[in-house]
Protein backbone atom coordinates (compact mmCIF):
# COMPACT_ATOMS: atom_id res chain seq x y z
CA UNK A 1 0.00 0.00 0.00
CA UNK A 2 1.32 3.58 -0.88
CA UNK A 3 -0.04 6.76 0.61
CA UNK A 4 -0.46 9.56 -2.15
CA UNK A 5 -1.76 11.85 0.07
CA UNK A 6 -3.44 12.76 3.29
CA UNK A 7 -6.49 11.34 1.41
CA UNK A 8 -5.66 8.90 -1.21
CA UNK A 9 -4.40 5.78 -0.80
CA UNK A 10 -3.38 2.88 -3.34
CA UNK A 11 -2.61 -0.48 -3.51
CA UNK A 12 -1.91 -0.99 -7.65
CA UNK A 13 1.69 -1.29 -8.55
CA UNK A 14 0.67 -0.89 -12.49
CA UNK A 15 -1.26 2.31 -12.65
CA UNK A 16 -1.03 5.52 -14.59
CA UNK A 17 -0.48 9.63 -14.09
CA UNK A 18 -4.22 9.88 -15.44
CA UNK A 19 -6.06 7.69 -13.57
CA UNK A 20 -3.96 9.01 -9.81
CA UNK A 21 -4.58 12.32 -11.20
CA UNK A 22 -8.37 12.02 -11.83
CA UNK A 23 -8.56 9.95 -8.38
CA UNK A 24 -6.62 13.02 -6.35
CA UNK A 25 -9.52 15.61 -8.17
CA UNK A 26 -11.71 12.88 -6.56
CA UNK A 27 -9.94 12.88 -3.04
CA UNK A 28 -10.48 16.81 -2.33
CA UNK A 29 -13.98 17.05 -2.66
CA UNK A 30 -14.57 18.51 1.12
CA UNK A 31 -16.57 15.24 2.45
CA UNK A 32 -14.44 12.62 1.70
CA UNK A 33 -12.87 10.66 4.96
CA UNK A 34 -10.97 9.35 5.74
CA UNK A 35 -9.83 8.87 2.59
CA UNK A 36 -9.83 6.96 -1.38
CA UNK A 37 -8.24 3.70 -1.47
CA UNK A 38 -7.37 2.23 -5.25
CA UNK A 39 -7.66 -0.88 -5.22
CA UNK A 40 -4.98 -2.69 -7.33
CA UNK A 41 -6.97 -2.61 -10.61
CA UNK A 42 -7.92 1.18 -10.96
CA UNK A 43 -8.21 2.62 -14.29
CA UNK A 44 -8.99 5.78 -15.16
CA UNK A 45 -13.44 5.98 -15.34
CA UNK A 46 -16.37 8.63 -16.00
CA UNK A 47 -15.87 11.02 -13.33
CA UNK A 48 -14.44 8.36 -10.95
CA UNK A 49 -11.89 6.13 -10.65
CA UNK A 50 -13.13 2.57 -11.69
CA UNK A 51 -11.05 0.44 -8.53
CA UNK A 52 -11.95 3.00 -6.01
CA UNK A 53 -13.56 2.60 -2.94
CA UNK A 54 -15.33 6.51 -1.79
CA UNK A 55 -16.19 6.91 1.95
CA UNK A 56 -18.27 10.16 2.05
CA UNK A 57 -19.78 11.74 5.16
CA UNK A 58 -23.26 13.58 4.77
CA UNK A 59 -23.53 13.04 0.60
CA UNK A 60 -23.10 10.85 -2.34
CA UNK A 61 -21.52 11.40 -6.10
CA UNK A 62 -23.84 9.04 -8.03
CA UNK A 63 -21.54 8.79 -10.71
CA UNK A 64 -18.94 7.45 -8.07
CA UNK A 65 -21.03 4.52 -8.13
CA UNK A 66 -21.20 3.89 -11.56
CA UNK A 67 -24.12 3.62 -14.41
CA UNK A 68 -24.34 0.12 -14.25
CA UNK A 69 -25.88 0.40 -10.71
CA UNK A 70 -25.09 -3.21 -8.48
CA UNK A 71 -23.15 -4.79 -11.23
CA UNK A 72 -21.17 -7.62 -9.88
CA UNK A 73 -20.54 -11.40 -10.32
CA UNK A 74 -22.10 -14.60 -8.98
CA UNK A 75 -20.25 -17.92 -8.93
CA UNK A 76 -21.82 -21.32 -8.34
CA UNK A 77 -19.64 -24.76 -7.30
CA UNK A 78 -21.44 -27.94 -8.76
CA UNK A 79 -20.72 -31.73 -8.10
CA UNK A 80 -19.65 -32.30 -11.25
CA UNK A 81 -16.01 -32.76 -12.44
CA UNK A 82 -13.64 -32.38 -15.59
CA UNK A 83 -14.18 -35.70 -16.02
CA UNK A 84 -17.49 -35.47 -16.59
CA UNK A 85 -16.88 -33.26 -19.38
CA UNK A 86 -14.66 -35.04 -21.10
CA UNK A 87 -15.29 -35.99 -24.73
CA UNK A 88 -18.24 -33.61 -24.87
CA UNK A 89 -18.48 -30.76 -26.96
CA UNK A 90 -18.66 -27.91 -25.44
CA UNK A 91 -19.73 -26.25 -28.36
CA UNK A 92 -23.40 -27.66 -27.70
CA UNK A 93 -23.55 -26.64 -24.09
CA UNK A 94 -22.05 -22.72 -25.37
CA UNK A 95 -24.84 -22.63 -27.89
CA UNK A 96 -27.21 -24.07 -25.55
CA UNK A 97 -26.89 -20.85 -22.83
CA UNK A 98 -26.71 -17.94 -25.60
CA UNK A 99 -30.07 -19.77 -26.69
CA UNK A 100 -31.53 -19.50 -22.81
CA UNK A 101 -30.42 -15.81 -21.97
CA UNK A 102 -30.37 -12.96 -24.06
CA UNK A 103 -27.20 -11.52 -24.72
CA UNK A 104 -26.02 -8.22 -25.74
CA UNK A 105 -27.30 -4.82 -25.82
CA UNK A 106 -30.11 -4.25 -25.85
CA UNK A 107 -31.52 -7.38 -25.97
CA UNK A 108 -34.33 -8.75 -23.64
CA UNK A 109 -36.57 -11.92 -22.94
CA UNK A 110 -39.75 -12.20 -25.50
CA UNK A 111 -41.49 -13.74 -22.24
CA UNK A 112 -41.20 -14.03 -18.46
CA UNK A 113 -40.10 -17.49 -17.39
CA UNK A 114 -41.63 -19.13 -14.69
CA UNK A 115 -37.94 -19.12 -12.40
CA UNK A 116 -38.38 -14.99 -12.91
CA UNK A 117 -42.34 -14.40 -11.97
CA UNK A 118 -41.60 -14.77 -8.11
CA UNK A 119 -37.83 -12.40 -8.41
CA UNK A 120 -40.15 -9.73 -10.51
CA UNK A 121 -43.17 -10.18 -7.93
CA UNK A 122 -40.62 -8.86 -5.66
CA UNK A 123 -39.16 -6.16 -7.43
CA UNK A 124 -42.68 -4.91 -7.97
CA UNK A 125 -43.11 -5.24 -4.09
CA UNK A 126 -39.78 -3.50 -3.13
CA UNK A 127 -40.63 -0.56 -6.23
CA UNK A 128 -44.02 0.02 -4.71
CA UNK A 129 -42.35 0.34 -1.30
CA UNK A 130 -39.56 2.81 -2.28
CA UNK A 131 -41.73 4.81 -3.82
CA UNK A 132 -41.44 4.63 -7.38
CA UNK A 133 -42.34 2.85 -10.82
CA UNK A 134 -39.69 1.77 -12.38
CA UNK A 135 -41.66 1.52 -15.76
CA UNK A 136 -40.67 5.48 -15.43
CA UNK A 137 -37.45 4.58 -16.12
CA UNK A 138 -37.60 1.51 -18.78
CA UNK A 139 -41.80 0.23 -18.76
CA UNK A 140 -39.90 -3.26 -20.32
CA UNK A 141 -37.68 -3.50 -17.39
CA UNK A 142 -39.70 -6.67 -16.48
CA UNK A 143 -38.09 -8.85 -19.31
CA UNK A 144 -34.61 -7.82 -18.86
CA UNK A 145 -33.94 -9.54 -15.75
CA UNK A 146 -32.31 -12.64 -16.95
CA UNK A 147 -30.10 -10.91 -19.48
CA UNK A 148 -26.52 -10.76 -19.63
CA UNK A 149 -25.66 -7.47 -21.56
CA UNK A 150 -22.46 -6.98 -23.42
CA UNK A 151 -18.96 -5.13 -22.80
CA UNK A 152 -16.69 -6.83 -20.02
CA UNK A 153 -20.14 -9.01 -18.88
CA UNK A 154 -19.70 -12.87 -19.34
CA UNK A 155 -20.96 -16.25 -18.75
CA UNK A 156 -18.56 -18.98 -17.64
CA UNK A 157 -17.64 -22.66 -17.40
CA UNK A 158 -14.81 -23.33 -15.50
CA UNK A 159 -12.79 -25.36 -13.44
CA UNK A 160 -10.81 -25.24 -10.19
CA UNK A 161 -7.82 -26.75 -9.23
CA UNK A 162 -9.49 -29.88 -8.09
CA UNK A 163 -11.02 -30.08 -11.13
CA UNK A 164 -14.61 -29.27 -10.00
CA UNK A 165 -16.65 -27.49 -12.15
CA UNK A 166 -18.23 -24.00 -11.27
CA UNK A 167 -20.61 -21.86 -13.39
CA UNK A 168 -19.85 -18.29 -13.19
CA UNK A 169 -21.02 -14.89 -14.37
CA UNK A 170 -20.70 -10.97 -14.38
CA UNK A 171 -23.68 -8.91 -14.97
CA UNK A 172 -25.76 -6.32 -13.21
CA UNK A 173 -28.64 -4.01 -13.50
CA UNK A 174 -28.93 -3.45 -17.31
CA UNK A 175 -30.98 -0.54 -19.11
CA UNK A 176 -32.90 0.00 -15.95
CA UNK A 177 -30.34 0.27 -13.58
CA UNK A 178 -28.26 2.94 -16.60
CA UNK A 179 -30.53 5.02 -16.67
CA UNK A 180 -31.80 5.41 -13.33
CA UNK A 181 -28.04 6.23 -12.43
CA UNK A 182 -28.13 8.67 -15.43
CA UNK A 183 -31.03 10.67 -13.83
CA UNK A 184 -29.87 11.00 -10.34
CA UNK A 185 -26.48 12.16 -12.05
CA UNK A 186 -28.28 14.69 -14.20
CA UNK A 187 -30.37 15.97 -10.48
CA UNK A 188 -27.11 16.36 -9.12
CA UNK A 189 -25.44 18.06 -11.35
CA UNK A 190 -28.84 20.60 -11.81
CA UNK A 191 -28.30 21.47 -8.03
CA UNK A 192 -25.02 21.97 -8.47
CA UNK A 193 -26.37 24.72 -11.40
CA UNK A 194 -28.81 25.80 -9.22
CA UNK A 195 -26.52 26.45 -6.15
CA UNK A 196 -23.66 27.80 -7.96
CA UNK A 197 -21.47 24.80 -6.65
CA UNK A 198 -18.13 24.92 -8.47
CA UNK A 199 -16.94 21.11 -9.32
CA UNK A 200 -13.57 20.07 -10.40
CA UNK A 201 -15.84 17.83 -13.28
CA UNK A 202 -19.44 17.87 -13.27
CA UNK A 203 -19.33 14.01 -12.81
CA UNK A 204 -18.38 14.84 -9.09
CA UNK A 205 -21.52 16.67 -8.17
CA UNK A 206 -23.61 15.08 -5.42
CA UNK A 207 -26.38 14.73 -3.37
CA UNK A 208 -27.04 16.00 0.44
CA UNK A 209 -28.03 13.35 2.61
CA UNK A 210 -31.01 15.03 4.21
CA UNK A 211 -32.73 16.10 1.03
CA UNK A 212 -35.72 14.71 -0.93
CA UNK A 213 -33.35 14.17 -3.76
CA UNK A 214 -30.94 12.45 -1.99
CA UNK A 215 -33.82 10.05 -0.29
CA UNK A 216 -35.49 9.12 -3.65
CA UNK A 217 -31.97 8.23 -5.17
CA UNK A 218 -31.16 6.21 -1.88
CA UNK A 219 -34.49 4.57 -2.21
CA UNK A 220 -34.10 3.80 -6.10
CA UNK A 221 -30.57 2.64 -6.08
CA UNK A 222 -31.03 -0.19 -3.36
CA UNK A 223 -33.85 -1.13 -5.92
CA UNK A 224 -31.68 -1.28 -8.55
CA UNK A 225 -28.99 -3.03 -6.79
CA UNK A 226 -31.37 -5.86 -5.79
CA UNK A 227 -32.75 -5.89 -9.58
CA UNK A 228 -29.12 -6.73 -10.13
CA UNK A 229 -28.71 -9.42 -7.43
CA UNK A 230 -31.78 -10.72 -8.83
CA UNK A 231 -30.85 -10.81 -12.47
CA UNK A 232 -27.43 -12.37 -11.79
CA UNK A 233 -29.64 -15.27 -9.78
CA UNK A 234 -31.89 -15.50 -12.83
CA UNK A 235 -28.99 -15.85 -15.42
CA UNK A 236 -27.22 -18.63 -12.96
CA UNK A 237 -30.66 -21.16 -12.38
CA UNK A 238 -30.75 -21.14 -16.28
CA UNK A 239 -26.73 -21.21 -16.73
CA UNK A 240 -27.31 -24.78 -14.13
CA UNK A 241 -30.79 -26.11 -15.93
CA UNK A 242 -28.72 -25.64 -19.40
CA UNK A 243 -25.62 -27.38 -17.83
CA UNK A 244 -28.01 -30.10 -15.81
CA UNK A 245 -29.75 -30.81 -19.03
CA UNK A 246 -26.04 -31.35 -21.21
CA UNK A 247 -24.47 -33.84 -18.66
CA UNK A 248 -28.39 -35.37 -18.14
CA UNK A 249 -27.91 -34.81 -14.44
CA UNK A 250 -29.52 -32.00 -12.57
CA UNK A 251 -26.89 -29.41 -11.00
CA UNK A 252 -26.28 -29.47 -7.28
CA UNK A 253 -25.03 -26.82 -5.71
CA UNK A 254 -22.24 -26.93 -3.00
CA UNK A 255 -21.80 -23.26 -3.02
CA UNK A 256 -22.92 -19.98 -4.31
CA UNK A 257 -21.54 -16.26 -3.84
CA UNK A 258 -23.35 -13.18 -5.58
CA UNK A 259 -21.10 -10.10 -5.18
CA UNK A 260 -21.97 -6.37 -6.02
CA UNK A 261 -19.18 -4.06 -7.28
CA UNK A 262 -20.56 -1.31 -8.45
CA UNK A 263 -22.92 -0.03 -4.94
CA UNK A 264 -23.30 2.06 -1.69
CA UNK A 265 -23.50 1.16 1.46
CA UNK A 266 -23.86 3.06 5.19
CA UNK A 267 -20.10 1.36 7.06
CA UNK A 268 -18.76 2.68 10.35
CA UNK A 269 -14.93 3.04 9.24
CA UNK A 270 -12.74 5.42 11.10
CA UNK A 271 -15.07 5.91 14.10
CA UNK A 272 -17.37 7.50 11.75
CA UNK A 273 -20.96 6.23 9.78
CA UNK A 274 -19.87 7.08 6.01
CA UNK A 275 -21.45 5.93 2.59
CA UNK A 276 -18.53 3.96 1.19
CA UNK A 277 -19.49 3.83 -2.92
CA UNK A 278 -17.20 1.07 -4.05
CA UNK A 279 -17.21 1.60 -8.29
CA UNK A 280 -15.01 -1.31 -9.41
CA UNK A 281 -14.76 -2.98 -5.46
CA UNK A 282 -15.96 -5.86 -3.63
CA UNK A 283 -16.52 -6.08 -0.18
CA UNK A 284 -13.78 -7.64 1.77
CA UNK A 285 -14.60 -7.56 5.64
CA UNK A 286 -12.73 -10.43 7.47
CA UNK A 287 -13.91 -14.12 6.13
CA UNK A 288 -16.32 -12.65 3.85
CA UNK A 289 -16.53 -14.51 0.51
CA UNK A 290 -15.96 -12.75 -2.77
CA UNK A 291 -15.20 -13.09 -6.60
CA UNK A 292 -12.65 -11.59 -8.34
CA UNK A 293 -12.48 -12.74 -12.21
CA UNK A 294 -9.78 -11.95 -14.88
CA UNK A 295 -10.30 -11.03 -18.56
CA UNK A 296 -11.42 -13.22 -21.06
CA UNK A 297 -9.08 -16.06 -21.38
CA UNK A 298 -7.33 -15.64 -18.04
CA UNK A 299 -7.79 -17.10 -14.36
CA UNK A 300 -10.53 -16.13 -12.07
CA UNK A 301 -10.56 -16.21 -8.21
CA UNK A 302 -12.57 -17.17 -5.38
CA UNK A 303 -11.44 -15.26 -2.01
CA UNK A 304 -11.70 -14.52 1.35
CA UNK A 305 -11.84 -11.04 2.36
CA UNK A 306 -8.77 -9.90 5.07
CA UNK A 307 -11.02 -6.91 6.22
CA UNK A 308 -7.60 -4.62 6.03
CA UNK A 309 -9.28 -1.17 7.63
CA UNK A 310 -7.26 1.15 5.60
CA UNK A 311 -8.79 -0.18 2.52
CA UNK A 312 -12.25 -0.17 3.93
CA UNK A 313 -12.32 -3.47 4.14
CA UNK A 314 -12.13 -3.84 0.41
CA UNK A 315 -10.34 -5.52 -2.61
CA UNK A 316 -10.14 -5.31 -6.44
CA UNK A 317 -13.03 -6.16 -8.48
CA UNK A 318 -11.33 -7.67 -11.78
CA UNK A 319 -8.31 -7.39 -13.73
CA UNK A 320 -8.89 -3.22 -14.77
CA UNK A 321 -8.08 -2.35 -18.36
CA UNK A 322 -5.19 -1.02 -19.38
CA UNK A 323 -6.22 -0.32 -23.18
CA UNK A 324 -9.47 1.70 -24.10
CA UNK A 325 -11.83 0.14 -25.85
CA UNK A 326 -10.90 1.88 -28.88
CA UNK A 327 -7.29 1.71 -27.94
CA UNK A 328 -7.91 -2.02 -27.98
CA UNK A 329 -8.97 -2.39 -31.45
CA UNK A 330 -6.24 -0.20 -32.77
CA UNK A 331 -3.57 -2.57 -31.15
CA UNK A 332 -4.74 -6.30 -31.39
CA UNK A 333 -5.52 -8.37 -33.93
CA UNK A 334 -8.28 -11.55 -34.56
CA UNK A 335 -5.19 -13.66 -34.17
CA UNK A 336 -4.05 -12.52 -30.96
CA UNK A 337 -7.45 -12.87 -29.81
CA UNK A 338 -8.11 -16.73 -31.08
CA UNK A 339 -4.29 -17.13 -29.57
CA UNK A 340 -5.24 -15.90 -26.32
CA UNK A 341 -8.66 -18.29 -26.57
CA UNK A 342 -6.88 -21.24 -27.79
CA UNK A 343 -8.10 -24.20 -25.73
CA UNK A 344 -11.04 -22.48 -24.04
CA UNK A 345 -14.46 -22.97 -26.16
CA UNK A 346 -16.18 -19.54 -27.26
CA UNK A 347 -17.76 -17.77 -30.09
CA UNK A 348 -14.72 -16.70 -32.68
CA UNK A 349 -15.76 -13.06 -33.72
CA UNK A 350 -13.39 -10.06 -33.74
CA UNK A 351 -16.66 -8.24 -32.13
CA UNK A 352 -14.75 -9.32 -29.00
CA UNK A 353 -11.80 -7.79 -29.84
CA UNK A 354 -11.56 -4.55 -27.49
CA UNK A 355 -12.22 -7.87 -24.16
CA UNK A 356 -8.95 -9.13 -25.17
CA UNK A 357 -6.62 -10.22 -21.96
CA UNK A 358 -4.26 -8.42 -22.93
CA UNK A 359 -6.45 -5.13 -23.39
CA UNK A 360 -6.01 -5.57 -19.32
CA UNK A 361 -3.38 -5.88 -16.27
CA UNK A 362 -2.15 -9.40 -15.99
CA UNK A 363 -4.61 -10.93 -13.14
CA UNK A 364 -1.92 -12.26 -11.70
CA UNK A 365 -0.30 -8.74 -10.65
CA UNK A 366 -3.67 -7.76 -9.44
CA UNK A 367 -4.17 -10.35 -7.04
CA UNK A 368 0.18 -9.80 -5.70
CA UNK A 369 -0.78 -6.49 -4.88
CA UNK A 370 -3.90 -7.62 -3.33
CA UNK A 371 -2.38 -9.78 -1.23
CA UNK A 372 -2.95 -8.13 2.23
CA UNK A 373 -6.79 -7.65 1.10
CA UNK A 374 -7.81 -11.21 0.52
CA UNK A 375 -6.96 -14.89 0.72
CA UNK A 376 -7.61 -16.91 -2.41
CA UNK A 377 -9.88 -20.02 -2.20
CA UNK A 378 -9.68 -21.10 -5.46
CA UNK A 379 -8.24 -20.65 -8.92
CA UNK A 380 -10.73 -20.94 -11.67
CA UNK A 381 -9.77 -21.52 -15.45
CA UNK A 382 -12.87 -21.15 -18.24
CA UNK A 383 -13.41 -23.71 -20.54
CA UNK A 384 -16.90 -22.35 -21.87
CA UNK A 385 -16.93 -18.34 -22.60
CA UNK A 386 -19.98 -17.01 -23.18
CA UNK A 387 -20.44 -13.08 -24.00
CA UNK A 388 -22.69 -10.21 -25.77
CA UNK A 389 -21.62 -8.17 -28.79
Amino acid sequence: MQKLTERLVSWASLIDDKTVEQARTSSRMPFIHPHIALMPDAHLGLGATVGSVIPTLGAIMPAAVGVDIGCGMIAVKTQFTAADLDGRDLSELRQQIERAIPLSAGRDNRKIVATAEPRIAELEDRAEKAEFDPASYAGHWRHQLGSLGSGNHFIEISLDENDDVWMFLHSGSRGIGNRIAKHHIGVAQRLARQWWIELPHPDLAYLVEGTPEFSRYIRELRWAQHFALLNREEMMDRVANQLGRFLDTPVEERERINCHHNFTESEMHFGKRVWVSRKGAIMADEGRPGLIPGSMGTASYVVEGRGDPVSLNSSPHGAGREYSRSAARKTFTHEQLREAMRGIEYRDTDAFLDEIPQAYKPIDRVMADAADLVSVRHVLRQIVNVKGD
